[in-house]
C-alpha cells in the first residue's frame, strides 16, 4: 500500500511540474510579412500587358517582424473572372471564356527560398511566358510566408497578348 501511495504521489508531483511549467516567456510571431513595392520599382503591377514570348521581370520587396520564410509566385488565367480579393478592380477584361474554349491556358508555380535570417528580402526572377498559350487575361499571384507560417497574399489581374 505504502509503495501505491508513494507511486500516485510521485506521478501527482510530476504532473504538476510539467503542467506548471510556463512558456509565457516565449513570443510568438503572429504578425503577417509585408510583400511591398516601398524603394524598388515594382513589377508586374495592376493591369500590365505583356505579350507571348516575353519576360516578365518579376521586383518585390519583402519584410517580416521577426524572419522571412520563402515565397511563391502562381500565374493562371482568369479567363472566368473571378477574383482572390486582394486586386484592384479597375482593369479592363476581356470576354469571359467558357473553359471548352480553352486550348493551352498557362498555369505557372514556382516556390523560392530566402536566406535564412533575413528580415527583409528583395525578390528578382525573370519569368518566361510561353509563345504558345492562350492569351487573355490572367493572374499574378504572390505569396510571401515567414518563418513563424504567417503568409501574405496579393494578386494582381495582367492581361497576355
Amino acid at each position: 500500500m505504502r509503495k501505491i501511495l508513494f507511486s500516485l504521489t510521485a506521478a501527482a508531483a510530476l504532473l504538476t511540474m510539467v503542467a506548471c511549467t510556463s512558456n509565457d516567456d516565449i513570443v510568438k510571431d503572429n504578425e503577417l510579412p509585408v510583400i511591398t513595392d516601398a524603394g524598388i520599382t515594382a513589377n508586374p503591377v495592376d493591369c500590365q500587358v505583356y505579350s507571348r514570348g516575353e519576360t516578365i521581370p518579376f521586383r518585390y520587396r519583402f519584410t517580416d517582424n521577426e524572419e522571412l520564410g520563402n515565397y511563391n509566385i502562381e500565374i493562371h488565367n482568369n479567363f472566368d473572372h473571378h477574383t482572390h480579393g486582394t486586386q484592384k478592380d479597375n482593369c479592363k477584361l476581356d470576354p469571359k471564356k467558357d473553359s471548352k474554349d480553352y486550348k493551352k491556358p498557362w498555369v505557372y508555380n514556382q516556390d523560392f527560398t530566402i536566406p535564412r535570417g533575413d528580415k527583409a528580402y528583395d525578390a528578382k526572377q525573370d519569368i518566361q511566358i510561353p509563345a504558345d498559350i492562350d492569351t487573355g487575361d490572367y493572374h499574378f499571384v504572390i505569396r510571401v510566408t515567414d518563418q513563424a507560417g504567417n503568409q501574405q497574399l496579393r494578386s494582381m489581374p495582367i492581361k497576355i497578348k
